[in-house]
């Protein structure tokens, strides 16, 4: 009998498949186009004894001994539904359905009280790391009941990618904790590859720098602070010549990137929750404007071009980026604070940074000190002023302002650092502006206002009749 169902034998579902085979965890699989099970199967080698092939979701079920547990690797959304609506009729109460794709955690929690009052278990998991991590070690992120997840803890944790002897998956709360947790790596994620576009436009449109010495920076730079998946793949990528013109790769690719809606999931769940992640809502605005590709192809020769950028060293761009990264991660672990209140989750900010540190799209060298600062107590809103973080800071900080200012006089686009300065300008000045607006808002609506020398609320300026 398999120990495990997995549904979607799609790239990342084929792969996951593998890894838990790998692992010693006989799999049934199934898929929406049956004629795809047995060529995959055929094709897993000496692992295709531990495959069952499931044609038909009964076969599929009744390859499993109860209480079954069944991995949906399907699209997110309505597919979901569909595969749910078609396992009820052949499953049993104590039964347990793990999404692990990338859906909406709204989704999740809607589908974990729906089941839950059926008798079923629905479990919401997060799992990133591309194709290769579902092969060989993903970072997990597991959402929905902690009584649910018990049984299959061995078996998540066993297909984990390991660091330092630790698995980098984890119960991370109720409904859709894990799926939240893992939209907002995700967003990380946007902000973290816009912050490095930035700086590699800087270099080759500003400073007219070739794509192999720009690799070669990031390769440098790969061995510092700066060491993390993005910035190591980055380098690669830089110095990886298309085998068909000889250019480097980068030079034949279109400028206009895609999105699946993790990261615009990110920005507007965390203006519900009163939060601004300004580096990923500025992410995820360039992939859109990266679109309008005509647009912009008309417009350079009306509206002028960019000017040659002078006496910037490459160590304030690596500065730089350090600090708009910091506060990349810093925006993301508020958003998930604001969640973890409002949702009830009380969610561990520290073992969300330590299984974020292999395995992940987003893993590098700063998740242990933001680890480190989640233990000695730093508030999760709060990661700008962890100890590790305040000097780091006012060095990238410097080297931010002199890139972002240099950047705009030579008219080069730096939208998430531009974000990330002015977050951070924001947060280390203690008197705003927002007195001005809160008297505008007084003045055309009567919305009252707090002041300084009082307590209470709801007074009015003069102009309130």
């Amino acid at each position: 009998m398999a120990k495990v169902g997995l549904i979607g034998l799609g790239t990342m579902g084929a792969n996951l498949a593998l890894n838990l085979a790998e692992k010693g965890f006989p799999v049934a699989v199934h898929n929406r186009s049956p004629e795809k099970i047995a060529p995959f199967v055929a094709s897993a080698g000496d692992l295709a004894e531990r495959l069952t092939a499931a044609p038909l979701l009964a076969d599929l079920v009744s390859a499993l001994t109860p209480p079954r547990a069944i991995i949906l690797m399907v699209q997110a959304g309505d597919a979901v539904d569909a595969q749910i609506d078609g396992l009820l009729p052949l499953l049993q109460p104590g039964d347990t359905i793990i999404d692990a794709g990338n859906a909406d955690f709204n989704d999740t929690r809607r589908r974990e009280r729906s089941l839950a009052k059926k008798g079923y278990n629905f479990i919401g998991m997060g799992v990133s790391g591309g194709s290769e991590g579902a092969r060989h070690g993903p970072s997990i992120m597991v959402g929905g009941p902690v009584e649910a997840y018990a049984p299959i803890r061995e078996m998540i944790e066993a297909i984990a990618a390991p660091y330092e002897g630790s698995p980098c998956a984890a119960h991370l709360g109720p409904d859709g904790a894990g799926h939240f947790v893992k939209t907002v790596h995700n967003g990380i994620e946007y902000a973290d590859m816009q912050i490095i576009a930035e700086v590699y436009g800087i270099m080759r449109d500003g400073q007219s720098r070739m794509p192999a010495e720009i690799g070669a920076a990031f390769a440098a730079w790969n061995e510092g602070p700066l060491k993390s998946y993005l910035t190591e793949i980055t380098a690669e990528v830089l110095t990886t010549a298309d085998p068909e013109t000889g250019q480097a790769m980068p030079d034949v690719i279109v400028d206009s990137a895609g999105q699946k809606g993790t990261g615009r999931w990110t920005v507007i769940e965390a203006l519900r929750l009163g939060q601004s992640a300004s580096t990923i809502e500025a992410a995820v605005g360039a992939r859109g404007w990266s679109a309008a590709r005509e647009m912009r192809a008309d417009a350079e020769p009306l509206l002028g071009g960019t000017k040659t950028i002078t006496g910037l060293p490459d160590t304030d761009l690596e500065t730089a980026m350090l600090g708009a990264r910091i506060i990349a991660y810093a925006q993301g672990f508020a958003v998930l604070e604001a969640a973890s209140r409002d949702f009830g989750w009380d969610l561990d900010h520290a073992r969300t940074a330590e299984i974020w540190r292999a395995g992940c799209i987003i893993r590098s060298a700063l998740l242990d000190d933001i680890s480190g600062a989640f233990r000695s107590g730093t508030r999760g809103e709060a990661l700008i002023l962890a100890p590790q973080f305040t000097s780091r800071l006012a060095l990238g900080a410097k080297s931010l302002r002199a890139v972002v200012c240099a950047a705009v006089e030579a008219g080069h686009p730096v939208p998430a650092m531009s974000a990330a300065l002015a977050y951070f300008d924001t947060m280390r000045k203690a008197r705003g502006t927002a007195n001005l607006i809160q008297a505008q808002r007084d003045f055309f609506g009567a919305h009252g206002f707090e002041r300084l020398d009082k307590d209470g609320s709801g007074f009015h300026g003069p102009w309130v009749s």
